[in-house]
């Protein structure tokens, strides 16, 4: 297996756009990707792929390949577990059914967040957040954005720890798949699934369990990780027989501050193995 080793990443695996809850456009993430001098960059949205022609389009505009992913939130025992899933096929009915269910309960989570934000003095309209969203993936960090922007708060982070993030008065528990089912969804599209930043939830002991349900790599590189998290998922990956990844997460500066395209990431023998592994699975 191919180790992170690179200290310029030429390819980031993670990142969002506005398809999400990114800040960039994929055209603009991908633009960007280049002028920092990257090979490849993954697109992986929460619970929508719709971010993936635009990408294709610019990469072949700015000569960046794209490598086509999803991210699906998680549940495990009350601890969020993060799973990437690469290469998919889009045109699965099963992938896109249970993404189309995400984004509704995504939507139905909005709703009730702001009826929760009205009951302490904070009126926001779901059209605010709407028109923040940008794209089909509705979710938290719009809100936050609003409340920016309404001078409620200074930050998403402030946003969070005061409002909607969990233990906070307006949070609401999201709709939960296991990460068992995430795996198996990618899976089942053809694609490559992945362990997301297992490091920030310290999430080592439930790797034997998703190796088993069908995992195939750990993101070993994040930017959210140390150095001592890398060698530990480095090691852990090579014991379980996982491809490593890396990436650096972006969602832009408001969201995700400090947080650069190409700042954590991979080298192309990554690339090529993820579309191996994925080309494996329609033989």
């Amino acid at each position: 297996m191919l180790e992170v080793k690179l200290r310029y990443p030429e390819a980031d695996l993670h990142c969002h756009t506005t398809a999400s809850d990114g800040l960039l456009t994929p055209r603009e993430l991908v633009k960007s990707a280049a002028e920092k001098g990257l090979k490849a960059i993954g697109i992986t949205d929460h619970d929508t792929l719709s971010g993936w022609e635009e990408a294709i389009h610019a990469g072949q505009l700015f000569g960046v390949d794209i490598v086509k992913g999803v991210e699906l939130n998680t549940d495990w025992n009350g601890i969020e577990v993060h799973i990437l899933g690469y290469e998919m096929n889009p045109m699965s009915t099963i992938l896109q059914e249970k993404l189309s269910e995400l984004r509704e309960a995504r939507s139905k989570r909005v709703n009730t967040i702001i009826e929760k934000l009205r009951e302490l003095g904070l009126p926001i309209q779901k059209s605010e957040v709407e028109k923040v969203s940008k794209g089909e993936s509705i979710g938290r960090p719009h809100i936050a954005q609003v409340l920016m922007s309404k001078g409620v708060v200074g930050s998403v982070k402030e946003a969070f720890e005061r409002y909607i993030g969990a233990g906070a008065p307006a949070y609401v528990p999201r709709y939960k798949i296991t990460p068992e089912e995430g795996i198996d969804l990618v899976r089942q599209a053809g694609g490559v699934s992945v362990l997301a930043h297992p490091g920030i939830f310290g999430l080592e002991r439930g790797v034997a369990r998703w190796v088993e349900a069908g995992l195939q790599g750990i993101e070993v590189c994040h930017s959210e990780h140390s150095r001592e998290d890398e060698k530990k998922y480095r090691e852990l990956a090579k014991k379980s027989g996982l491809l490593m990844t890396g990436g650096s997460d972006f969602h832009g500066e408001e969201r995700k501050p400090g947080i650069q395209i190409g700042g954590w990431g991979t080298c192309l023998g990554v690339v090529d193995d993820l579309r191996r592994i994925a080309y494996s699975h329609h033989l």
